[in-house]
């Protein structure tokens, strides 16, 4: 039977059976995804040897260190402060650099009850409200101090509890999945950062390089079955009081190349928690490029590949015909990474005055089913969060980007920008949130969605949201989506700059500005076949338009 507009929309069995919400298609932090696709897969497997270190030999060692390096997801010892490295959700001490402020947690740390308490009360927190106490006390001068989320701007503009269906409505459907991530996680990656003495040398510390590595296998026994794998890594960075910290994360993919019977379709449920202390300054780059790359030229008709078929040149090389051999839609429905699915949720609460943290999320992977959500609180006076994020979807893809920014203390700053490249026959999303309560009067915050469509068969849908309750502010937002400029094409192409080289150089200079705020230290020299840029350039080859422009519905389109 037909849904009524004006028919209620009940939450998810899960809030009754667990007390969270798990996904249900019609929910709004889940409309526009492939829900379905997801509910398909059976992601039942666990990796073999959980919790358990992953013992290497030399030769494997150098092997993997050396995949490492080729895929720029490797720092040496003396350019970091120190660095974890996961392979389907194992901890490899050897190929790890521990130190007392970085390191792996694994069950013997929790079993001998030696954790800190305050570490304790940090993991078993859930997003989305549904742990209710605030990170830290909140000053509010007619109210006292403030810990309680749902009692936020109440009575009137609260958001009530968490399981209430207007505060569902609002969130982003993170919670069952870091609660099965506590559940699951085999080990935990711990960062802390210890107060460092006031001084005039405002230089960042060597970054603390995290890796998440996969193996088409999965690390599952069972291989070239319908069952998947799923795996479950988990993040833990404390910025103390007057520290300042530099996290890197990447997942990537391990042996490309393997048999095809070993491929095993794989679920990433990661989870990161972070919290900045007072004065504190983190500095977090999020690399996702798991997945490989997308088949390019899926947008293309049976007739425009036959046309191309005709027009090829003996002289173009045999790259340009193997294109145009298969059918690349089919080839692309084919391609095993299509029944991946990566979440990642991003925590982060910044609990000191002037405490301030400034994240990169880059989602560049072939995932065929993508999600990244962060949300970040400000909830001291003072706080900044600044967030720069970039989401690049080809192919048959269906990625979404959900942040949340919650300005609750006085006198908070955020700054947004966030940009989506969506290309192929893939569909895309973004929801920016920022909410402000009544207690965060004098804030300053600005958040602005630009997006570039490379087909015409590519879809987005862009949210950026204001929910404002305070009345002394000044907020700003807003989004933009559009093709390739047409001027500044023709400038390219008018010094002599062919066609292709154009639009790449274009799609490249709306990437870099995201990319320009990646810690240096891992994005490689400019010229560095492993480097960040390089590994952009490739993948963004894949999804530059063919062809000229043709009027098309009274606007110019990419054919």
């Amino acid at each position: 039977s037909r849904r009524l507009p004006t028919s209620p929309l009940y939450p998810a069995y899960g809030l009754e059976t667990y007390g969270l919400p798990i996904p249900r298609r019609m929910a709004e932090a889940w409309r526009h995804y492939d829900v379905n696709g997801l509910v398909a897969e059976d992601y039942s497997t666990r990796p073999t040897g959980i919790g358990l270190d992953m013992e290497l030999s030399e030769d494997e060692v150098a092997n993997i260190s050396s995949a490492l390096t080729a895929k720029g997801a490797w720092l040496d010892d003396d350019a970091c402060t120190g660095r974890l490295v996961y392979i389907n959700g194992r901890f490899c001490p050897s190929l790890s650099k521990q130190t007392e402020g970085v390191k792996n947690l694994d069950s013997k740390c929790f079993e001998s009850c030696k954790l800190p308490e305050k570490t304790m009360e940090y993991l078993s927190r859930l997003p989305d409200g549904f742990t209710d106490q605030l990170a830290a006390e909140v000053p509010d001068e007619y109210k006292g101090p403030l810990t309680s989320l749902e009692k936020l701007s109440g009575p009137d503009h609260n958001v009530g509890k968490a399981t209430s269906q207007f505060a569902i409505n609002n969130q982003q459907g993170t919670a069952a999945f870091a609660a099965l991530n506590s559940v699951k996680a085999g080990c935990v990656a711990y960062v802390e950062a210890a107060s460092e003495e006031a001084s005039d040398d405002d230089k960042m510390p060597l970054p603390v390089l995290i890796v998440n590595a996969q193996t088409p296998s999965g690390g599952s026994a069972v291989v070239g079955g319908e069952k998947g794998v799923s795996l479950h890594p988990r993040t833990l960075a404390v910025a103390n009081d007057r520290s300042s910290l530099s996290l890197v994360q990447m997942c990537i993919d391990l042996d490309e190349s393997t048999e095809e019977e070993s491929l095993c379709p794989t679920f990433v449920n990661g989870h990161t928690q972070i919290f900045v202390g007072a004065s504190a300054n983190v500095t977090h780059s999020f690399l996702e490029e798991s997945g490989g790359i997308v088949t390019p030229r899926v947008e293309m008709s049976d007739e425009e590949l036959d046309a191309a078929k005709l027009a090829f040149q003996p002289g173009q090389g045999p790259e340009a015909l193997d294109a145009f051999i298969h059918n690349p839609r089919e080839a692309e429905s084919q391609r095993p990474a299509l029944r991946n699915t990566h979440f990642d949720s991003i925590d982060v609460h910044v609990t000191g005055d002037e405490g301030s943290y400034a994240g990169s999320i880059m989602e560049l992977g072939g995932c065929g089913r993508a999600r990244i959500a962060i949300s970040a609180s400000l909830l001291r006076p003072g706080a900044m969060a600044s967030i720069n994020g970039f989401a690049l979807s080809g192919g048959a893809q269906r990625s979404d980007m959900r942040t949340n920014i919650h300005h609750i203390a006085q006198g908070t700053i955020s700054r947004q920008e966030q940009r989506n490249m969506v290309g192929g026959r893939s569909t895309a999303s973004f929801r920016g949130r920022i909410r402000v309560e009544q207690s965060a009067q004098q804030t300053d915050s600005e958040q602005l969605s630009r997006t570039i469509l490379l087909s015409d068969h590519a879809r987005i849908w862009a949210t950026p949201s204001l929910e404002i309750i305070a009345d002394d502010v000044k907020c700003t937002h807003g989004a933009t989506v559009s093709d390739l400029s047409e001027e500044e094409l023709f400038y390219l192409r008018s010094r002599g700059i062919d066609r292709t080289t154009a639009r790449n150089l274009l799609m490249y200079a709306f990437v870099d500005e995201i990319a320009a705020s990646v810690d240096q230290r891992i994005v490689g020299g400019y010229d560095d076949f492993c480097g960040l840029r390089s590994r952009v350039i490739r993948r963004l080859e894949n999804l530059v338009p063919l062809g000229e422009k043709s009027l098309i519905g009274g606007e110019f389109q990419s054919v």
